[in-house]
């Protein structure tokens, strides 16, 4: 055979072993079928450092999450009755609210926490209120406090004297009743019940967030929940954030801490319980490094979710309460960048993307297996002033520029109604996925959707826990029970080419000093992108639509009439 034609036919054959390779998909909507309410859980974001809140960055991003949201989205934030000057740091925030005087005397300061909420509530937002953690005047082991965590040094260096129990229990309910007081007549009793208000966070660990036993932190309870329902009966709190229920430390406390609730002596009132208007607990993910690449632990996250989902559901008397996942995520520490955690280089790009669209999804799907109240499940993920930029934090956007996982959530925000039916013949089973992640050669290709009153949505992923590239996959989309005779149809897109800031930033060169041309170029690059508009014919109530979907992929279809 001629060079040439032998040159031609290695082509072809390469060609036609690519097309035969790809994945195809076939995902049936049925409009019709209604699965459960569209509840926004995905409206609920948290971080660490306070202070970020009121600078430059941090309200800039609060606006766009605000914006997105059609419900108000609900904010939760570490630190908010630390003591110290309220310079932020990584891993830590300060506001000052309580010190003592020369006597012992209490002084109380909202300044820093005033300008906290103010930022939420001037954005149409509500605090998902966290009380904690220990002010310095009322630590029982209050020195050494303030701590200095650089990324790389050990995690155990942040737990200083506010992860102490009081060393006045009296004392702290007076500061709780105080700061509810206060933001009543600041902000009016009708905005405040709309709050959440919760105690402390991961005090399970014993030698971390809360250094007390799970007897101090049901002590503290009591404390806190009387002295926050006689500043305001109609409040709403909840506890106790432990981290992930499918340890059996975390489940153990989580059980404690529900029976204590239920049934024991109230250390504040003498009487039987404690008020309890929502539960919450933690789920986080676990990626590693496998070769020269990331896996994701999805699976991590999934069982921590149903673990808690079971134990909720297992108390009679608390089994309908609302449940919040105070932290879901796809790993630990948010301000461990990949530099020195290099399992954590998922961050930028799709694949944080294409993770939390199908992590989402299983989170729907558990709380109606179960048959659970899930009110919310908050991604601790926020955006880290004057870093550099693409460090591989977990955050929604760096230096002002989105990210492209924030653009999930825009995609959420146009989802509404009811939840409808969707099989796909390449959607890993609920708990396949759950008990054994995405581990096989085939992706995980499902969809959720969703119908209102004029309008349908429905958005496509294409998953792996493996962050490598792949060949697109083929998907046809079947939807059935649509009504009318034409819809108009938009397309979205998060992938490679599409709503991706990190892309375009790497094809700039990765300037740590962007201009300013570079700079609109990546805010643009940042917001979610329409990939096409069009009317479509309905015919019989079907219609069926074909794409190519890039591994971590994300297709968004919303459809009006």
């Amino acid at each position: 055979m001629p060079f040439k034609k032998r040159i031609a036919f290695v082509i072809s054959t390469m060609l036609v072993i690519n097309v035969f390779s790809q994945q195809k998909a076939t995902i049936q909507i049925n409009f019709e079928k209604e699965t459960g309410d569209m509840k926004p859980i995905w409206a609920w974001f948290g971080y660490d450092e306070p202070n970020y809140t009121y600078m430059k960055d941090g309200r800039k991003l609060l606006s766009e999450i605000a914006a997105l949201s059609p419900v108000p989205v609900y904010v939760r934030a570490h630190n908010l009755l630390t003591t110290g000057d309220g310079t932020p740091a990584l891993k830590w925030g300060s506001t000052n609210a309580y010190t003592e005087d020369a006597n012992g005397n209490p002084v109380y300061n909202w300044t820093i926490t005033d300008s906290i909420f103010d930022t939420y509530i001037k954005r149409g937002m509500k605090p998902l209120a966290q009380i904690g953690f220990m002010p310095e005047a009322l630590s029982s082991h209050p020195q050494p406090y303030k701590h200095d965590w650089k990324p790389g040094q050990p995690y155990s260096k942040i737990f200083t004297g506010w992860a102490y129990p009081p060393n006045n229990y009296k004392k702290w309910a007076a500061l709780v009743y105080e700061w509810v007081s206060h933001c009543v007549s600041r902000y009016g009793k009708k905005e405040v019940e709309s709050w959440y208000w919760e105690l402390w966070n991961e005090p399970n660990g014993g030698n971390g967030y809360w250094k007390g036993t799970v007897q101090d932190y049901c002590k503290l309870y009591d404390y806190t929940s009387d002295a926050l329902k006689r500043a305001l009966p109609s409040a709403r709190i909840g506890g106790p954030h432990v981290t992930g229920p499918s340890g059996s430390g975390a489940a153990q406390f989580l059980k404690t801490f529900l029976q204590h609730c239920s049934s024991d002596t109230n250390a504040a009132t003498g009487k039987m319980g404690a008020p309890l208007d929502f539960i919450a607990f933690h789920a986080k993910g676990a990626p590693r490094m496998v070769n020269t690449h990331v896996r994701m632990g999805i699976s991590n996250q999934l069982r921590d979710i149903s673990s808690g989902f079971e134990i909720v559901s297992s108390f009679k008397e608390w089994a309908h309460l609302p449940i919040v996942i105070g932290e879901s995520d796809p790993e630990g520490c948010a301000a461990c960048g990949m530099a020195t955690n290099p399992e954590n280089a998922y961050r930028n790009g799709t694949m944080y993307s294409s993770y939390t669209a199908a992590a989402f999804a299983r989170k729907y799907l558990l709380a109606d297996y179960f048959k659970v109240n899930l009110l919310g499940a908050v991604s601790w993920s926020f955006e880290f002033e004057n870093q550099p930029w693409f460090y591989g934090f977990r955050d929604l956007a760096t230096n002002g520029v989105d990210k492209p996982v924030l653009n999930v959530f825009r995609m959420f925000g146009m989802m509404s109604g009811k939840r409808v039916a969707v099989t796909s013949d390449q959607m890993y089973p609920l708990f396949s996925i759950r008990d054994s992640g995405v581990r096989k050669e085939t992706t995980d290709i499902g969809a959720i959707a969703a119908k209102g009153g004029h309008s349908a949505t429905a958005m496509i992923w294409n998953y792996h826990d493996d962050d490598t590239t792949g060949q697109p996959a083929t998907v046809v989309l079947q939807c059935a029970g649509l009504t009318g005779k034409q819809v108009t149809l938009q397309q979205y897109r998060i992938d490679a080419d599409h709503s991706n800031s990190y892309e375009v930033w790497r094809k700039m060169g990765s300037p740590q000093q962007p201009n300013a041309e570079q700079v609109a170029q990546l805010e643009k690059a940042g917001q979610l992108e329409q990939t096409g508009a069009s009317k479509e014919t309905i015919k019989n109530g079907l219609l069926q639509l074909n794409m190519q979907l890039p591994r971590q992929g994300i297709v968004f279809i919303k459809m009006s009439w």
